[in-house]
């Protein structure tokens, strides 16, 4: 049985290549390169390629990503993956524009590009993306409408500037809050965490200063509902404000507990990583991917398949699940 490799930098990823140079010259390998490792989020997202891997004997599948959420960092990690020749890169983008030009000689060479979260690539064979990103945007801002009786100051936050879906969501939220509920008002919108929870908990105690009657916070990145949270806790203002955004479970379950955060929305990680690899083992073999396809994966039963921005596809799964105090238990990550 092949062994499993667990990568954790760019160093260890390219070591472990060196290292497999004796395999056979047509042995396919796929590459998933994450925004940052560490991050818990993408801790289970390595679940699903390892999974993958280890059902896929015939094929190497690893994941790598840089120490910090740095799109230049993340783009040297994909030069070194063209260099060393893997049969297919599997990336989720910090910034999908700052990785145009080294995507574009990756398909040059001859490599296989499959986006997830990246559905603006135009260098890429196929993006993967868990739902309709504006739909999701604007669920999140619906229930923290509610939440806050759709009147009153609220903020967002997200990863960087540069993350496409992120920005996707709060702009939705914004266009929705803006159009149904004219007493909300956005302030201080689109504050960058880069996918740090102390990052956002500064920032969200800066936000509470300069808006002491802040009642909501739309946030995007994973960790982004555990700063502003912990900052909300902090200032004894969980009955006072509404939290809302994407999170996991056990990373989130304290902050649902007390009520500094008031519901999460998320896609499981782990099915988006072993879905990204099917995917690019589809396309390594010249396989079609046509609308309404069942994947095999959770989440992407019967997904949705349009025309990208360049040559490739967009595939659309229905992935999304929501939840609050009562039920975040029912799922183990």
């Amino acid at each position: 049985m092949k062994k499993i490799t667990q990568l954790a930098g760019s160093a260890a990823f390219c070591a472990s290549l060196v290292a497999g140079a004796a395999m056979a010259q047509d042995a396919q390998s796929i590459s998933t390169v994450v925004k940052v490792t560490g991050e818990n989020w993408f801790i289970r997202m390595n679940e699903g390629v390892d999974q993958f891997n280890a059902d896929n004997e015939a094929i190497e599948a690893a994941q790598v990503g840089p120490a910090q959420a740095d799109a230049a960092q993340q783009a040297r990690i994909i030069e070194d993956l063209v260099a060393r020749g893997v049969s297919a890169i599997a990336v989720v983008p910090m910034d999908p524009s700052a990785l145009e030009g080294v995507l574009r000689r990756a398909k040059q060479r001859g490599i296989k590009v499959i986006a997830h979260e990246g559905d603006s690539i135009v260098n890429a064979d196929a993006d993967i993306e868990a739902f309709d990103n504006a739909a999701f945007g604007t669920k999140i801002n619906e229930g923290l409408a509610d939440c806050m009786g759709g009147e009153g100051k609220w903020t967002s936050f997200v990863g960087s500037l540069g993350s496409l879906t992120h920005n996707q969501w709060v702009e939705a939220g914004a266009e929705n809050a803006g159009s149904k509920y004219p007493g909300m008002e956005l302030v201080a919108e689109k504050n960058e965490s880069f996918n740090d929870a102390n990052r956002a908990y500064e920032r969200a105690k800066e936000i509470l200063r300069a808006h002491p009657d802040i009642k909501g916070f739309q946030g995007s990145s994973a960790i982004d509902v555990i700063g502003i949270g912990r900052a909300v806790e902090e200032a004894g203002l969980e009955d006072k404000t509404c939290v809302f955004g994407l999170g996991l479970p056990k990373d989130t379950g304290p902050y649902l507990e007390t009520g500094a955060v008031d519901r999460i929305y998320f896609w499981d990680p782990k099915d988006a990583g072993y879905v990204m690899n099917v995917v690019s083992k589809m396309i390594l073999d010249g396989t079609e991917i046509t609308n309404g396809m069942d994947l095999g994966v959770p989440g992407y039963n019967e997904v949705t398949v349009s025309d990208g921005p360049g040559k490739g596809i967009i595939i659309q799964g229905q992935a999304w699940v929501d939840v609050g105090k009562d039920d975040y238990a029912e799922y183990p990550f």
